[in-house]
C-alpha cells in the first residue's frame, strides 16, 4: 500500500535555448518532441533575459523583459499585463541607444537622475521596444502551450540578482545598495568554494532589503508574478542569498575580502509564497556552502532543494546530502548543473577517491554518465534533471560556463544528428 501512494518519478533534460541549432525559440517545438518521444516531463533552461556581455543570462539588464533575439516572428499581441516594468524597459533601450551605449551610471544627470522632462522627448522612441517584448512573448507563449500539450512542463531560472547597468536598477535606484553616484557600495559574490578559491565575484549589485520591505515587496512579487506566468516551476538561483549574501565592497576584484549580509529570510517569503498555489512551483537552488538555517528556512516554506552527484562521492559519505543514498524527496537530483564540468569531464577530472566510490556504484561496463544518470533516477528525489551533455555522454568540450572565467562560456550547441542517441 506504502509503495502505491509514492509519488510516480520523474526526469527531465537541462538545455537552454541558445544550445538548440538555431538559437531560437522555433527550435523549441522540435525539441519538445524529442523530449515526449523519450519520455521526459520536464525541460529546464536557464534565465531567458538578455544576457550580459560576456553571454551569461545571470547578469541581465532586465529582469523582466525577454531576449527578444531568440524570436523570428512578428508581433502578434499586447504586454499589458506587464506594464509596472515595461515602459522602464522601453527608456532604458531608448535612451542607451541615444547614448551609444552608455551605461546609465554615466548618462548625463537629467537621464541619470530620471529627470521627467529629460525622458520626455524619448516617448516617441519606445515602440520598437515595446514590440520587441510583445513579440517575445507571443513566441514564447505558444512554444509553452505546445509544450504544455506534450506533457512537458517548462523549468524557468530566476537569478536572483541582476546587472548594475539594467533597467531596474536605473528605474528604481533606491531599491539597491548604490552610493550618491549611482556606483555600488558592494557587489555580490560568493566565498571560496570548491569552484574557485578565492570565491566568485559577479559583479552584480546588492538589494537595500528595507527599502524593499517599506514598498511592501513591490518589486519581487512583480518579478515573480511574471516568471510564474511564464514557467510551470521557477529555479531561484542562489537561493541563499536571501538567507544571507556574501557582499563585496566595489571594486574588489575577488571575493576574499567580503563578509555576510542578512537578507529578507521569512519576510519576503512569506509574502512569495501567496503567489503560488503549491511550494512544488518553485526549486530552490541551495548549492555552496549551506548552513542548516539556509535549510531550515528553505524546509520551512515547503520548498524542494537541489542535490548534485558530481559533488556526492567525496567526504564523509553517510552525511555528504549529494550522494545518491542520501537525496530526500525534498530534493531534486543533478547529474550536474550549467556550472559543472559535464559527467564524462568530471569523471576524467576526479580524485582517485571519487573514482573509487563512483565506480563501487557502477554495473559492468557501464559509462559514467549512465551511472550518473541510473543513480539519480533510483534516488528518493521524485524528480532527476539531467544537462543534455550528459545524457548524450559528451565531454569536457562541451561544458556549459566555468564560474569566474569571463568570456569563454555559454557557447554550446547540440545538432540534431547527435540526439539519435
Amino acid at each position: 500500500c506504502n509503495e502505491l501512494m509514492r509519488p510516480m518519478k520523474e526526469s527531465g533534460i537541462l538545455c537552454h535555448i541558445t544550445s538548440l541549432p538555431s538559437s531560437n525559440l522555433s527550435d523549441g517545438y522540435k525539441f519538445v518532441d524529442w523530449l515526449r518521444a523519450n519520455g521526459f516531463a520536464y525541460w529546464q533552461m536557464l534565465p531567458l533575459t538578455p544576457p550580459d556581455k560576456y553571454a551569461s543570462p545571470y547578469a541581465s539588464p532586465s529582469a523582466f523583459a525577454g531576449w527578444d533575439a531568440l524570436c523570428d516572428t512578428e508581433a502578434t499581441t499586447s504586454m499589458e499585463e506587464d506594464a509596472y516594468w515595461l515602459r522602464d524597459w522601453a527608456l532604458y533601450c531608448a535612451i542607451k541607444a541615444d547614448q551609444d551605449g552608455k551605461p546609465w551610471y554615466e548618462w548625463p544627470k537629467p537621464l541619470k537622475n530620471r529627470d521627467s522632462h529629460a525622458l520626455e522627448k524619448f516617448n516617441e522612441r519606445l515602440q520598437p521596444y515595446i514590440d520587441q517584448q510583445a513579440n517575445f512573448s507571443a513566441e514564447w507563449n505558444k512554444l509553452r502551450q505546445y509544450a504544455s500539450r506534450n506533457g512537458v512542463k517548462i523549468i524557468g531560472d530566476v537569478p536572483i540578482f541582476i546587472a548594475h547597468d539594467s533597467a531596474d536598477v536605473w528605474a528604481h535606484q533606491e531599491l539597491f545598495q548604490l552610493d550618491e553616484n549611482g556606483y555600488p557600495t558592494f557587489i555580490a559574490g560568493v566565498p571560496p568554494d570548491y569552484f574557485s578559491e578565492t570565491g566568485q565575484v559577479w559583479e552584480t549589485v546588492l538589494y537595500d532589503w528595507k527599502v524593499h520591505e517599506q514598498q511592501q515587496w513591490k518589486w519581487w512579487e512583480e518579478r515573480m508574478k511574471r516568471m510564474f506566468r511564464m514557467y510551470d516551476v521557477v529555479r531561484i538561483d542562489h537561493f541563499r542569498g536571501f538567507h544571507s549574501n556574501w557582499a563585496i565592497p566595489y571594486p574588489e576584484e575577488n571575493a576574499i575580502n567580503g563578509h555576510w549580509q542578512t537578507g529578507p529570510q521569512d519576510k519576503l517569503f512569506d509574502h512569495l509564497m501567496t503567489l503560488v498555489s503549491s511550494p512544488d512551483q518553485i526549486i530552490a537552488e541551495d548549492l555552496g556552502i549551506i548552513p542548516d538555517d539556509v535549510i531550515e528556512f528553505r524546509n520551512r516554506h515547503h520548498l524542494r532543494g537541489m542535490s548534485v552527484l558530481q559533488f556526492g562521492f567525496t567526504g564523509e559519505l553517510a552525511t555528504n546530502p549529494h550522494h545518491p543514498s542520501n537525496i530526500t524527496e525534498q530534493e531534486i537530483a543533478y547529474t550536474g548543473t550549467h556550472d559543472n564540468n559535464t559527467a564524462v569531464g568530471w569523471f576524467e577530472d576526479a580524485t582517485e577517491e571519487e573514482r573509487t566510490n563512483v565506480q563501487s556504484l557502477a554495473l559492468p561496463d557501464e559509462a559514467i554518465q549512465d551511472t550518473l544518470i541510473r543513480l539519480a533516477k533510483e534516488s528518493n528525489a521524485g524528480i532527476s534533471i539531467f544537462p543534455l551533455q550528459d545524457f548524450l555522454g559528451l565531454g569536457p568540450d562541451a561544458r556549459m560556463n566555468i564560474p569566474g572565467q569571463k568570456g569563454k562560456n555559454w557557447g554550446w550547441k547540440f545538432t540534431w544528428p547527435k540526439l539519435d542517441r
